[in-house]
């Protein structure tokens, strides 16, 4: 007797285990993500085989945990011929099963976290929850702080009180050397929010902070790496906006090239955040900024016609979405440069970087070049400090040439 568990789906018979219950919301789950009909299959059909396995083997619901999944891959490779993606489709359920509260929180079973961790992810939250810092930060800072707690504490317990000066200077020059100088810098700023961290918690009595050396460096050393207006035109004109990915990307070229949104807030770009009605779009920046900018025309333009006629049908609330499954919102700003740095290569254009920044660079200095004051241009970039525009003034030096006061008893 055959069992129909979605439109595409018909299994030899009934699912059979603690799964049973579960396998068609599983299913309909995977379709909402966009995955093909042949691998909406292997995965329903592998879903039900463990659920059996499981009946077998006396595990009931909640004890499933990740070593599970492992010790039936092994009995199916001895039963079944195995296929390409068995284990991806495997870990999808159980991750299916964790996000519904189906299961115990395997996460937590499969390690329990080292002292270091501990702290480290306390600190983390309190960035994201209390400082409200954007993801990209987080992610560059915690790094370093793991690392400073490993070196002072291995894996003993932490004891932030008996911190001192000597392990913030010791850790800096031993780390240094091996960095690039901004991944020096960076280091030194998150070691001074989190000996800040430290301090507003009072595990330690001194304001350590101070204690982190500076990393010797000139202010703005050199001239952004600006994309050109002929470059930026000739990589649109490059976009087959015949295909849903073209109108994709085509629409983030033009915010990165028009408005110049850093990558992590294109990528962060939620439907909501369109006003169509005002032609102002809502920008969330660092820190948990929002900035309101209006919508060019050829923008709005471009986003309506990837929303209509490209954009994959998705709950997902992002703008942007992924062209192949799972179908949801980019991760973060690699996705964004990836489509950059692509969209590049295919055109044939060596620009300065490869990256979505230069566009962001590319559109102050042809602000600038036309006028704009340096207020003006940071305002739109969204800078929260007048001194991070100043680099601009450095930009244009044809400009500049004109202010130039001549030399005394003119030239000999």
């Amino acid at each position: 007797m055959k069992y129909i568990v979605h439109d595409q789906v018909v299994l030899s018979r009934p699912p059979e285990g603690p799964l049973a219950a579960h396998i068609v919301s599983f299913a309909n789950s995977i379709s909402e993500q966009g995955y093909s009909a042949q691998s909406l299959k292997q995965q329903v059909r592998i879903a039900a085989d463990f659920s059996r396995w499981l009946e077998r083997t006396e595990i009931d619901l909640r004890s499933v945990y990740p070593e599970h999944a492992i010790r039936y891959l092994r009995y199916r490779v001895r039963h079944v011929r195995p296929c390409h993606g068995d284990r991806a489709a495997l870990l999808r359920l159980i991750d299916f099963l964790g996000r519904n509260c189906l299961i115990a929180d395997w996460k937590m079973l499969v390690r329990l976290p080292t002292p270091v961790e501990s702290v480290t992810q306390a600190y983390e939250t309190y960035l994201r929850e209390v400082r409200a810092l954007a993801g990209a930060t987080i992610v560059h800072y915690v790094p370093f702080v793991k690392a400073f707690l490993e070196d002072c504490f291995g894996d003993g317990r932490v004891r932030l009180s008996r911190l001192c000066a000597g392990d913030v200077v010791r850790f800096v020059q031993r780390q240094a050397p091996r960095l690039h100088l901004k991944q020096a810098k960076l280091m030194t700023t998150a070691l001074r929010s989190f000996l800040g961290y430290t301090c507003y918690r009072g595990d330690t009595t001194l304001d350590l902070a101070a204690a982190v050396p500076v990393v010797a460096n000139w202010s703005m050393p050199s001239i952004p790496r600006a994309i050109p207006p002929e470059q930026i035109r000739q990589l649109l004109a490059s976009i087959d906006r015949q295909t849903m990915v073209g109108l994709r990307d085509y629409a983030i070229l033009l915010l990165l090239a028009r408005l110049g949104l850093r990558a992590g807030e294109v990528a962060s770009l939620e439907l909501d955040d369109i006003d169509w009605n005002t032609g102002h779009l809502n920008v969330h920046g660092k820190s948990g900024q929002h900035n309101g900018l209006p919508l060019p025309t050829d923008v709005g333009r471009a986003m309506a016609a990837y929303l209509q006629h490209g954009r994959p049908h998705s709950s997902s609330r992002r703008v942007f979405l992924r062209a192949m499954a799972p179908i949801t919102g980019f991760r973060g700003a690699c996705a964004i440069d990836s489509i950059v740095r692509h969209s590049l290569q295919r055109a044939g254009i060596d620009a300065p970087t490869t990256g979505a920044h230069q566009f962001r660079h590319g559109l102050a200095t042809e602000m600038l070049r036309h006028g704009a004051s340096l207020g003006e241009i940071g305002e739109l970039l969204g800078h929260r400090h007048p001194q991070t525009t100043t680099i601009y003034a450095k930009v244009d030096i044809e400009a500049l040439r004109t202010l130039a006061v001549p030399w005394p008893g003119g030239m000999r």
